[in-house]
């Protein structure tokens, strides 16, 4: 475990009353749902939690490409892959929904730093599968399950059909490109914003933390802001770094996973809505409307002062101010 991750959980006295308020006020937002909803969330510092449903396996949606680009950090680290590996986007290559390379002309080079960027800033779906092909599928559900998550699984690429051969798991039809539980979600998120890297029991290594400031750039300037970010970003305190987020859309789901920086400490927010009513992609899309008062609820509990800055990782030189 990494120094920051062991000092972003350090515990102290929880309050049982604001605790309670909280976890009220959330079911109720949650009551008011013309769908469902799973959540867990947790401050790292104080070690609160508030959870609705949160081991029940839900559709990621664009949410699994927090997984791609775990597996991705982890082959880099092992040298086994590198941020400037050459990659060539081809015409058969390119597939609908979200993203902008399924504009591009081809043949286009890029590296594996490109399309894991445009995968996440821009949850692009051309992209996701460039790195899928790159890094390999089964390699990430191999470390998913090394993790001890057992309920998140990434099936296949993004609008392609299965290989020949290839069989699916039963519930491929029911999740379609992933399925996970919001505290397994939680789980890894956590581990890429503290930079939890190493193996249990083995020590950090010193370019560890360059490694994942990538991955937080990529995290922090994510487009889609209509869910978790949505009010936050107005809080006291709020800097362009103050959320780190990946969201996941279909019809019927809406989710978004968050780290957020408070004054209070680092939170996590795991939140998937599914089976929703409202099927609109306009930007008052309720599904987005019930996370971003949920995320609202947690923070203005647990850290009413507002948000901070990113915190900086143990070692990092501070600058003196005259």
């Amino acid at each position: 475990m990494s120094a920051f991750m062991m000092a972003a959980i350090a515990q102290t006295p929880s309050k049982p009353d604001n605790a309670d308020t909280l976890q009220k006020n959330v079911q109720a937002i949650a009551a008011a749902h013309h769908g469902d909803v799973a959540l867990f969330a947790e401050n790292l510092k104080t070690g609160e939690t508030v959870t609705l449903d949160a081991d029940t396996p839900v559709q990621t949606a664009s949410v699994i490409k927090l997984g791609i680009l775990y597996e991705a950090l982890e082959q880099i680290r092992e040298g086994k892959t590198h941020w400037d590996d050459k990659l060539t986007l081809n015409k058969a290559d390119q597939v609908p929904g979200s993203g902008i390379l399924l504009f591009f002309d081809t043949p286009l080079p890029l590296t594996l730093k490109d399309a894991l960027t445009f995968m996440v800033v821009m949850s692009d779906n051309t992209a996701t599968n460039l790195a899928m092909d790159h890094i390999g599928i089964p390699n990430v559900n191999k470390r998913l399950e090394a993790l001890g998550l057992k309920d998140t699984y990434l099936y296949k690429k993004v609008f392609k059909p299965n290989p020949p051969g290839v069989v699916m798991p039963e519930d491929q039809k029911k999740f379609g490109l992933g399925k996970t539980t919001a505290r397994e979600m939680a789980t890894l998120m956590r581990k890429i914003v503290t930079c939890d890297l190493a193996e249990p029991g083995a020590p950090a290594r010193p370019d560890d933390a360059d490694l994942c400031a990538v991955a937080l750039h990529m995290l922090h300037v994510q487009f889609y802001r209509n869910a978790i970010p949505r009010y936050l970003d107005g809080m006291p305190g709020a800097t362009g770094d103050s959320i780190a987020n990946k969201t996941g859309s279909l019809d019927a789901v809406r989710n978004d996973v968050a780290a957020v920086s408070t004054k209070n400490g680092l939170v996590v927010i795991s939140c998937f809505t599914f089976n929703n009513q409202d099927h609109s992609w306009g930007t008052e899309q309720e599904g987005e409307l019930t996370i971003a008062k949920i995320a609202r609820a947690i923070i203005q509990n647990w850290s009413p002062q507002g948000l901070a800055a990113w915190p900086a990782p143990p070692g990092t030189p501070q600058t003196s101010k005259p």
